[in-house]
């Protein structure tokens, strides 16, 4: 039985011992908490104690006209000061002024200048839109209490990505702060269509989370599949996407990405319009999409931001070279090892004359460098980017030069390991890369024991675990397993848009995209000009 089968199975048998109206789990750990008294005194003894030890969190008091004492509760840095001031106290000042009965004038007529606010008598709730940079006010007297969203905090600008970067194309990119980046992508689908339904996980960080998808194109089963994964997420805090993904892997033993991640917005929206799911997350850049195949991380933006011929020869490439880091080592060191007869004679002679005075076995040499290579490769992403150039340097010609002049590894080696290292650049989807780096040593060790034979076996077993793979029920191999031929238009190879007139039949329910009419650079019939 797969991991969500038995999620599900343990699950179905808590709600059989404790069956729940809605069937979701509590977002918070609070239970609600109804004000049980209309003495401002009791319940801001309640909040500081809740608060107690918490500098950053005001408490201004304050009394009315009327005669009404009031509290408005907020934390330091992250409300807007001149909306506090400007919007919601000179107007109650004044409401209080001209009113005898505040509570009717705010409850009732809801007349404040302030748009976005809620009204609740739960305490708990109070709690979380306060630590969701809301400003809480307490009225003596009334249970009800009012939260002013008036949020206001410094974010990060909107810049191009450092790990997307294009040619042809947008230059922005998401941002840290979740209002924004749906701002971005409502400029990019303007369309009622872009559904966006907000979920809250993790009971302690309370971390907002956007489902965004096209109604009458992604498929409503899909929806269902994920937020159901949702609910199972049971968590003390979200810190980041990949807490999340982990979550919602089908297989959590796989090296392959399940669910593919971008902080581009041109991406998220042609996802979306292939009728995928994405999941926007506040306090990260990254935004998640779901279902996802092999073929669609092998994919990039400029290939469908230049000439289509173009696109098809640079992802042909891609293909090739993800064989080559892949296989690369361990095809040398079958044929150097166990088929040296496949090798022409001149350079058979060259390998084994730069080999002569090697102390070590080509497996070692190859294990060596692939080891030094990913140690370098790491370096160069911790430390400061000033001095990360000048260890590539290093690495690649003082560490390299030294080692073959001293005679502890050959030339061959060096030029195999940098090829490979290079190869593994070009894919696309960084953590697709990281799966082939794993698989490399694997299959290096059955090259090493079995020669060709062990790469081929190696080779089988991949593709056996990629067949039975799947990524929200979908197929990791399609449109390939099963065949679709329609599919295939944007597969191997990206076909003009007049060619690809449906959507993938897996993902979408609305496999229209392109009009009949759309003839793109052949002369309608009848036009003589």
């Amino acid at each position: 039985m797969s991991l969500w089968g038995r999620k599900k199975q343990l699950h179905d048998h808590k709600q059989k011992k404790s069956p729940s109206k809605s069937g979701q789990p509590p977002q918070t750990e609070w239970p609600v908490l109804e004000a049980t008294s209309n003495s401002l005194k009791t319940r801001l003894d309640w909040f500081k104690q809740q608060f107690s030890n918490c500098s950053d969190v005001t408490f201004r008091e304050f009394t009315l006209s009327s005669g009404e004492s009031c509290t408005i509760i907020y934390l330091n840095g992250m409300i807007d000061q001149n909306s506090l001031q400007h919007f919601i106290l000179q107007d109650l000042l004044t409401e209080a002024s001209e009113s005898s009965n505040i509570y009717e004038t705010l409850f009732e007529r809801r007349s404040l200048s302030v748009s976005h606010y809620t009204i609740t008598s739960d305490m708990n709730e109070c709690l979380i839109h306060i630590l969701s940079s809301c400003a809480t006010l307490v009225i003596d007297g009334d249970k009800r209490m009012i939260n002013f969203e008036v949020a206001s905090y410094q974010t990060r600008s909107i810049e191009e990505t450092p790990n997307e970067s294009i040619i042809r194309g947008s230059r922005e990119s998401f941002i840290e702060d979740l209002p924004t980046n749906l701002t971005i992508l409502r400029r990019h689908l303007k369309t009622p269509a872009l559904k966006t339904e907000k979920v809250v996980i993790g009971k302690r960080t309370q971390t907002s989370l956007i489902i965004s998808y096209i109604e009458g194109i992604c498929k409503p089963e899909l929806i269902a599949e994920l937020k159901r994964r949702l609910s199972y997420i049971e968590i003390d805090g979200i810190v980041g996407t990949f807490y999340v993904e982990e979550f919602l892997k089908d297989d959590q033993y796989s090296p392959f990405p399940q669910i593919e991640y971008t902080e581009r917005p041109d991406t998220v929206t042609a996802s979306l319009l292939e009728g995928r799911v994405t999941i926007m997350m506040n306090g990260t850049p990254v935004c998640l999409i779901a279902p996802v195949t092999m073929s669609m991380l092998m994919q990039s933006p400029d290939d469908y931001n230049m000439w289509f011929v173009a696109g098809s020869f640079i992802r042909l490439i891609r293909y090739l070279f993800l064989l080559i880091s892949l296989l690369l080592p361990s095809l040398y060191i079958a044929i150097t090892t166990f088929h040296p007869q496949m090798i022409p004679f001149p350079l058979l002679i060259t390998i084994a004359s730069a080999r002569e005075i090697i102390p070590f076995s080509v497996v070692y040499e190859v294990f060596i460098m692939e080891i030094t290579f990913e140690a370098l490769r790491e370096a160069s992403i911790r430390i400061p980017k000033s001095i990360g150039q000048t260890v590539s340097i290093i690495g690649a010609l003082v560490i390299g030069t030294a080692a073959v002049q001293a005679g502890m590894i050959s030339a061959t080696i060096v030029i195999v390991v940098s090829l490979t290292g290079i190869a593994s650049f070009i894919i696309p989807h960084y953590e697709l890369g990281i799966s082939v780096r794993l698989l490399r040593f694997p299959i290096i060790i059955l090259a090493s024991i079995f020669g060709l034979f062990g790469i081929a076996c190696g080779l089988i077993l991949i593709y056996i675990h990629l067949v039975n793979l799947k990524s929200f029920g979908i197929p990791y191999l399609s449109p390939l397993t099963p065949l679709s031929k329609e599919d295939m238009n944007d597969t191997f190879i990206r076909m003009p848009w007049t060619f690809m007139r449906t959507r993938p039949s897996l993902t979408s329910n609305n496999r229209h995209r392109v009009s009949k009419n759309a003839r793109g650079w052949a002369r309608p019939k009848g036009d003589n000009e």
